[in-house]
């Protein structure tokens, strides 16, 4: 049995990993009104993997006899004036998220939970990954977006992207 202030912080992070699913919706559908589909493909393929991030804490939580609660989620409230925009919220959002996942680790930590501290070191690794990934992408429009050919370019790269289910990650 897991710890309840873990237990509890897995909880809430279950739904903020479907909230972070829901805003990149958000995004992908400000990008489709935008008339650029590769980018919208590419927040498509970002929900998808928010949503799997919250189905393995799940599993993780119902495997070790704790009862999830769903709570609401909260509608994205961004409002965007560029294009740009959406990629820079990416990225604070990301790293909003590394915060979290840090203090549910350290929480485990604090209790010598090595259970869920090895459980999380995938989400960590992961959380490094997505914040290079929002960084390079804010790298890659602020050198090619601004230049219709460049964004174009850049548009036909992110369409490309496909969903793939990581094979190193916490079973669901």
């Amino acid at each position: 049995m897991l710890d309840k202030k873990i237990a509890d912080l897995l909880n809430e992070q279950v739904n903020k990993e479907f909230y972070s699913a829901y805003l990149y919706l958000d995004f992908a559908n400000y990008y489709a009104d935008e008339g650029l589909d590769g980018f919208s493909n590419w927040y498509q393929v970002q929900a998808q993997e928010e949503r799997d991030h919250a189905m393995m804490m799940r599993r993780y939580l119902i495997d070790n006899g704790v009862r999830v609660t769903f709570e609401a989620i909260a509608k994205p409230d961004k409002t965007f004036k560029t294009t740009e925009d959406p990629l820079q919220a990416g990225l604070e959002h990301e790293q909003y998220v590394t915060s979290l996942i840090n203090n549910i680790y350290a929480a485990a930590f604090e209790q010598k939970d090595f259970k869920t501290m090895q459980f999380l070191d995938w989400f960590i690794k992961e959380q490094g990954e997505e914040e290079k990934n929002a960084e390079d992408l804010i790298k890659k429009m602020k050198m090619f977006g601004h230049d219709a050919k460049g964004l174009y370019a850049l548009n036909q790269e992110l369409a490309a992207r496909v969903y793939t289910a990581s094979v190193n990650a916490p079973a669901m």
